[in-house]
């Protein structure tokens, strides 16, 4: 990606985290860049592919900061560290969560294949860790893909209740709500 083309992206992911994906038109990326909107065209054909490429890159980074605790520690202490990285990410930085997790586009990731083969950098740390619980005895031998699936599925749906403004909690309220739902998802997993 050439100089020009970082800072089109650039543009349109603060565009994107200010006011979410529909602000992010390819004009007003390029008056922020300080370019004309056909230069924008010559590194983007359109606003599909800027948009999929900043999706594409926040998946890149989010794949370098989600999920690397060691597989040493506890499964337990694991699974509570990466739902941290998931609320840090998903109230931090709420329109980007939206465009990436719940916004229709294409192309968008889609269960089983996509998080099977690894393309979810969430996901895809939570499923290595239920793997990690699996060897270690903590939770049932089964399908990792499923398990997976049923221990973040409920964080993600409280997630969107509390960013559609559905819970009257504080932050630190709504956190533990989370922390207690994804301790009673673990304990039905438990052998």
């Amino acid at each position: 990606m050439t100089g020009t083309a970082q800072r089109i992206a650039a543009a349109a992911l603060e565009i994107l985290l200010a006011e979410g994906a529909d602000a992010v038109t390819m004009r007003r990326v390029a008056a922020a860049v300080g370019v004309t909107p056909m230069a924008t065209y010559r590194h983007y054909p359109n606003r599909e592919a800027l948009l999929r490429a900043v999706a594409d890159a926040a998946f890149a980074d989010l794949g370098k900061t989600w999920g690397p605790h060691a597989e040493t520690i506890d499964f337990e202490q694991r699974i509570d560290l990466l739902l941290t990285d998931f609320l840090d990410f998903a109230l931090g930085s709420p329109n980007l969560y939206r465009f990436l997790i719940t916004d229709r586009r294409e192309p968008a990731r889609r269960f089983p294949e996509d998080f099977q083969d690894g393309l979810s950098p969430a996901f895809g740390a939570v499923m290595t860790a239920v793997e990690q619980g699996m060897r270690e005895g903590a939770v049932h031998e089964d399908d990792p893909l499923e398990v997976t699936l049923a221990l973040t599925m409920p964080a993600v749906g409280l997630v969107q209740l509390y960013l559609g403004g559905r819970m009257n909690l504080s932050e630190a309220d709504f956190r533990a709500l989370c922390a207690r739902t994804t301790r009673r998802v673990l304990n039905g997993l438990r052998p």
